[in-house]
């Protein structure tokens, strides 16, 4: 939808002739709703448990332990002052004198908070010079918002999987709630909560040069095209179906889903790459498919299959080839009934429970491709009711043989051809993908239950992510990746295999928050724990599969210290990607485990809020070497970066920082605005930043819409 962007130039080229006509146009246009209409359901609050409540903060009264909340404990309370532990409440005339242990508090996005990072952890296996990666538990709102101070317009990509806002279940929060599916309203929710993300986003995004990545199923697809399309107006943007499981997810009564959707939102000269095999590797072995139909739609005498397509396949059981096919069976006719050929197996299409199927081919199709090599018999299975699996080549599939796409090998001592993809020359990719490499599961979930076990349903893809980012990236090798909707963290293990790949030195932020889900937190909260209580936070996400993910496939083991199997290079026995990378070995790369806190203004002693802002600073800088935590007398500097504390030694500070090349970024603690740029005028070259004297206000957010 263009309608916002022609509105916009219009406005701009009247404000050429006319700038009083143009500022009353803007008025208008603000004041009326154009493109996509939703309801915003201002204002969207977060439960901060950790945040110590503080005279003045709004915060709601806890249900007792052991049972569930009421609409009582979503109203805002606020703390008018603290005594011996317990606070003393008001709200709409009634007032409360309730433990601080029974309260939380609660921030809208309007409100101003002063946001700090606490380091948590770290794992080291990079070179000491390498930029570490960065995990962050946090409301991803706030911490984009903190984000923006550090990284305005040099973020190169970010990639996010928010949520699909599904109608069967409720795997997203808004209001500090669960937004069911039956929610009238939940389209308009979902189009709030991820607006103010992509507005934040969009800041951090370099527009030069840059994209934007967007996952996304059926549901919200239509309404994220036109959102995108509203706040990203000078962009391109395309959308590609990718497929990302074959045998597709059973929904009864529609379709059966193999695929998902992503957008690429380009900025600026972005374009992607044209990118041979390296992505998918010098050698794709051809996809073979089940010859046993797989939907239940299709069993034996639906109307769907028919009855032609249930008969017997006999294989020779010394060549492991097909040597005839029976007649078909009526639906009533007994399995037992057909005659049985010597030396051979009969095989019927029976799933494992014993539901009788269908074949995909008709039977004289079925002969005629196995003359060519097109059907591939497998394993024998004595122990089931189908006693061999069977495969075969789409017509697609074949006409890639016949056309050169694909190239046969040899053949099986089956008689099943052996053929290959392998790539000529660069392509640009295509709006449609369909790589083995980007199976959800195999390459998804297998990989993550290798690392951690079940703790996390459904991750993406490695390689489907590692594919989408590198399009993008391949030939930065510095590139800044940002994922503010992290979940498992396959986004900063896809950026750990980019850079093991071609030696890049590219860093990953990620964020998401400490949340369980629905179910659990119903278990949690009947044994009478909270939010906030260490043996629910252990469980929470980041604790319990981002950050220990990330330690693991780095380290190269599992979570119980067990060296990784397999190597990345060769995904599974049809995939290699051209190059050996055993998971054992782990990745060369440095990454630091971090918590957003949420510092109050006053009072607070100046080395308690330097502490506070420490980790900031330092990511600003870049992410490499140590932190400065502490104030100096003067200034302190590392290798990388330096804080002038005292202006009286500026004259010093900037000898130092000159007689060290590496030193990038600077910070100058003044409220003198003189002084700051002269400072500016003589490290030319430099970032030169201000830090207010009281430090925590340099870094505060205004509320929504405080940083336009």
């Amino acid at each position: 939808m263009r309608i916002m962007a022609n509105i916009n130039e219009t406005i701009s080229e009247v404000a050429k002739l006319n700038p009083e006509l143009a500022r009353q146009i803007q008025k208008y246009v603000k004041d009326h709703s154009y493109g996509l209409v939703f309801e915003h359901n201002l204002p969207e609050a977060v439960r901060l448990y950790k945040k110590q409540p503080a005279v003045g903060d709004t915060v709601n009264i806890l249900a007792p332990r052991g049972k569930k909340e009421t609409e009582e404990n979503s109203v805002p309370w606020c703390v008018k002052y603290i005594d011996n532990g317990v606070a003393y409440l008001e709200h709409d005339g009634e007032a409360k004198d309730v433990p601080l242990e029974d309260i939380c508090v609660l921030v809208s996005y309007r409100d101003v908070i002063y946001p700090g990072l606490k380091e948590i952890d770290r794992v080291e296996r990079g070179n000491p010079e390498d930029p570490y990666h960065m995990v962050i538990n946090s409301e991803n709102y706030h911490a984009l918002e903190a984000l923006t101070y550090a990284y305005a317009g040099k973020v190169d990509c970010i990639y996010i999987d928010p949520p699909y806002n599904k109608k069967d279940t409720k795997d997203w929060k808004y209001n500090c709630n669960y937004v069911d599916g039956n929610d009238q309203y939940k389209h308009s929710k979902w189009l709030a909560f991820v607006k103010r993300r992509l507005k934040l986003a969009k800041q951090l995004l370099n527009p030069e040069e840059s994209v934007l990545i967007v996952t996304i199923d059926e549901v919200e697809y239509a309404r994220l095209a036109l959102l995108l399309e509203q706040m990203f107006p000078d962009a391109k943007i395309q959308m590609v179906s990718s497929v990302i499981n074959h045998a597709g997810a059973i929904r009864q009564g529609e379709f059966a889903r193999t695929n998902e959707f992503i957008f690429f939102v380009m900025l600026g000269n972005a374009f992607p790459a044209k990118l041979q095999s390296e992505s998918r590797g010098k050698m794709e072995k051809i996809h073979w498919d089940t010859l046993r139909r797989t939907d239940v739609s299709s069993k034996r005498g639906s109307s769907k299959g028919g009855t032609a397509q249930f008969y017997p396949i006999y294989v020779n059981d010394k060549t492991k080839r097909i040597v005839a096919v029976g007649k078909p069976l009526t639906p009533d006719e007994d399995i037992e009934s057909v005659p049985h050929k010597e030396g051979c197996t009969t095989v019927f299409p029976i799933r494992k429970d014993g539901l009788e199927m269908n074949w995909g081919l008709l039977g004289d199709v079925v002969m005629e491709r196995a003359s060519k090599g097109y059907i591939s018999v497998g394993k024998y299975l004595p122990n089931e009711p189908q006693k061999y699996s069977i495969s075969y080549l789409t017509s697609g599939k074949i006409e890639d043989i016949d056309s050169g796409k694909a190239t046969v090998k040899g053949y099986g001592k089956n008689g099943a051809v052996i053929a290959v993809y392998e790539d000529i020359r660069a392509m640009p990719p295509t709006t449609q993908w369909d790589y083995q490499s980007h199976d959800a599961y195999r390459n998804g979930t297998v990989i993550l239950n290798n690392i951690l076990g079940s703790r996390f349903s459904f991750p993406k893809s490695v390689y489907a992510v590692q594919d989408c980012i590198k399009l993008f990236v391949r030939d930065k090798q510095n590139a800044l990746i940002v994922d503010f909707f992290a979940g498992s963290g396959t986004t900063l293990h896809a950026v750990n295999l980019l850079n093991a790949e071609d030696g890049g030195h590219r860093r990953c932020i990620c964020v998401t928050n400490n949340e369980v889900s629905e179910a659990e937190e119903k278990k949690f909260v009947a044994d009478g724990l909270r939010p906030s209580d260490p043996d629910w936070e252990k469980y929470g996400i980041v604790n319990y599969v981002t950050w220990p993910r990330t330690v693991c496939s780095i380290e190269g083991h599992d979570v119980n210290g067990k060296p990784l199997e397999g190597d990345y290079g060769k995904p599974s026995k049809d995939i290699d990607l051209g190059y050996s990378l055993p998971k054992a070995d782990g990745f060369k790369a440095n990454a630091v485990f971090c918590e957003l806190t949420y510092e109050s203004a006053w009072p607070i002693r100046l080395d308690n809020a330097f502490n506070a802002i420490a980790p900031i600073l330092w990511m600003q800088a870049g992410c490499q070497g140590p932190i400065i935590r502490k104030i100096g007398k003067s200034y302190l500097t590392t290798d990388y970066y330096g804080v002038l504390f005292d202006y009286g030694q500026a004259s010093k500070f900037c000898e130092k920082v000159k007689n060290t090349p590496t030193i990038k970024t600077v910070f100058v603690v003044t409220d003198d605005q003189r002084r700051y740029s002269n400072m500016c005028k003589r490290l030319s070259g430099i970032e030169v930043h201000r830090l207010y004297e009281t430090f925590l206000r340099t870094f505060e957010i205004c509320g929504e819409g405080g940083l336009d």
